[in-house]
């Protein structure tokens, strides 16, 4: 299989965690944003439910920054996976773009992470400084033999369309070049073009949620498209978390990704071990009998 090839068994023992419901699809879902906008609505205490809401609807994946992952319960991550993100700027910054790695792999790892990410903003400013960075956190994966997700977008002072195909395509290469195993990039408009860069690419391609859509059905297609035009799945947050119910947003996408609906299970707060994760399971499990 692909994204096997040349892996070690450590690395792949990781990447089948990863893909752990469909050997070819991935439901991510990125919660790196608070460092760079400030607070998500329910942080806090609230971050624990919202991964539990994930974790028991279908995600495969969730993105975290090294302080949050203190503050979900590790039993989540029995169900899903756990990513930690290694760079970071904030949107205040005389240059948002300029990325800097915040964490390390082995941070990481004594963390419990199944694969870690880096950003790297192609085009900026800091181009240079990202695309090292980016080098290093590579050789460190290999070092460790845990997966790499590299976030790659077209943006700087020259880019004026960032979605522009050639320059996506070029950022995708600079990923897969330095030996990332899992690409985030832009959905391209075109389906033909979007089917160029998925086919060209030897890196599996996870398609960016983008901003808030309001209209659930639009969203909807905009990921079966994705889907059709050879992406590996989709890493999406901002339309995931800040939907009415993000639970039942997740499960549904989770059916596009995999093919399947995951039964909901119920989530409460302060879940304190395994035992109490796999009641609220059965209860679920129960309702969704009845219903």
């Amino acid at each position: 299989m692909q994204i096997f090839d040349g892996a070690s068994s450590a690395r792949k023992l990781r990447l089948l965690r990863l893909y752990r419901r469909n050997p070819r699809r991935m439901l991510v879902v990125p919660l790196d944003h608070p460092l760079t906008d400030g607070p998500i609505a329910g942080g806090g205490f609230g971050l624990n439910r919202l991964v539990g809401q994930l974790a028991t609807n279908g995600a495969d994946a969730v993105v975290l920054h090294k302080g949050s992952v203190r503050r979900v319960d590790p039993a989540w991550f029995t169900q899903m996976s756990l990513v930690v993100h290694l760079s970071a700027s904030t949107a205040h910054a005389p240059d948002p773009d300029a990325k800097c790695l915040v964490a390390t792999v082995e941070e990481a790892l004594r963390l419990g992470a199944d694969a870690v990410s880096v950003h790297v903003n192609v085009g900026s400013r800091q181009e240079a400084r990202q695309i090292a960075d980016m080098a290093v956190v590579a050789e460190a994966c290999d070092r460790w033999n845990i997966p790499l997700m590299a976030m790659m977008y077209p943006r700087g002072p020259r880019v004026t369309d960032p979605r522009d195909p050639e320059l996506v395509a070029a950022a995708v290469t600079v990923a897969a070049e330095l030996g990332a195993d899992l690409i985030k990039t832009y959905a391209l408009e075109s389906d033909v073009d979007m089917l160029r860069l998925t086919a060209s690419c030897p890196v599996p391609i996870l398609v960016a949620g983008g901003p808030r859509v309001g209209d659930e059905k639009a969203l909807l297609e905009f990921v079966d498209s994705a889907l059709r035009c050879g992406a590996a799945g989709i890493a999406m947050g901002r339309n995931i978390f800040e939907s009415d119910n993000p639970a039942a947003t997740t499960r549904e996408l989770a059916r596009l990704v995999h093919g399947d609906v995951p039964p909901p299970a119920p989530v409460e707060f302060g879940v304190k071990n395994l035992n109490d994760m796999n009641s609220m399971k059965e209860m679920g499990n129960r309702e969704a009998h009845v219903a």
